[in-house]
Order: C-alpha cells, then structure tokens, then sequence
C-alpha cells in the first residue's frame, strides 16, 4: 500500500466525517461507552443543521451546533436547541452547559432566549507544555484513584460533577 499524507481539502469532509463516525462508534460500542445524543434539521430531503448533547455526565452538555449557512435566521437553530433542551428535561438533567463564541451575538441572543446565562469567559489556548515546577505541586497523569477528588473538585467549581467525562479521560 502506498500510502500518501496530505493537507485535507473541502472535497475530504464527507470521507473523513463518516470514517470519523464509524471508527468512534465501533470503540464506543466494544468498550460499552455511551454515546452523544445527536439530532438533524432536515428540509425538503436535504440536512441543513445538527447539534448534539453529550449525557456522559450529571450535567449535560450541548454543542456544537450547526445550521447550514443558506437556512441560518430562520428558527432552525432554536428548534435544533429546543429538541435538546426538552430531552434533557425528560431525562430530568440537573443542568445544561454549553460554550459560546463570544463573537457571534446571534447564537448568545438564542442562548439568551432560550434560558442560558453567561457565567464565565472561557479561552482557548494552545501550544508547547512549559515543563515549570512549582515547589509543593506536582503535576502527574490521573489514575482511577484520582476520580473522585476530581469529581470533588469540578462540584465545589461548577455544582456538579462531571464523572463521565473524568472516567473516560482517565482511561
């Protein structure tokens, strides 16, 4: 097999989103983890939206959404978040997050609407570990024995545990 690796082009979305698909729903499956609840907007046959809730945890968290640039300002958004908001209350979930780009004053106008209320600017930051010590800290991969001062700490921070998504990183 010669096998070449390239940047990605537009062309690759599809194949690369079905094989991203496939390949996490056959190790979910094998490793009995459970998976994102995930619903589309469709009209006249065609997908112009999506958005998923991911249940691992006492508090759910929505995101990302998704509508089609062509069918955006038209109330797809909102029944895309409805949807999800209504399964959560069925599922009687304690709380519901999720991350907003501060930029897109439309999606915190939805958010707004739909009961949402800013707590926190989040940033996301990237680049090379700095290997800094400081003294009286340490700095280790978790263990399964970690999991519940984890969990202790994301409830004394946020209300509520995140024990799924703990125990999956952990593993």
């Amino acid at each position: 097999m010669a096998l070449i690796v390239r940047a990605g082009t537009p062309t690759d979305a599809e194949p690369c989103g079905r094989i991203c698909y496939e390949a996490f729903c056959k190790i979910n499956t094998d490793h009995h983890f459970p998976r994102f609840y995930v619903v589309v907007a469709e009209c006249d046959g065609r997908i112009i939206g999506s958005n998923a809730v991911d249940e691992r945890s006492t508090s759910a968290g929505i995101g990302p959404i998704t509508v089609d640039p062509q069918t955006q300002n038209a109330g797809v958004g909102r029944q895309l978040m409805q949807h999800l908001l209504d399964r959560a209350a069925a599922r009687r979930v304690p709380g519901v997050r999720l991350v907003q780009a501060a930029f897109h004053n439309r999606s915190l106008a939805l958010y707004t609407s739909l009961g949402f209320a800013s707590r926190e600017p989040l940033s996301c930051m990237q680049g090379p570990a700095l290997h800094v010590q400081l003294p009286g800290y340490a700095v280790r991969p978790a263990t399964p024995g970690d999991r519940d001062a984890c969990n202790q700490v994301c409830l004394g921070v946020h209300g509520h545990t995140r024990d799924g998504e703990v125990r999956e990183a952990i593993s």
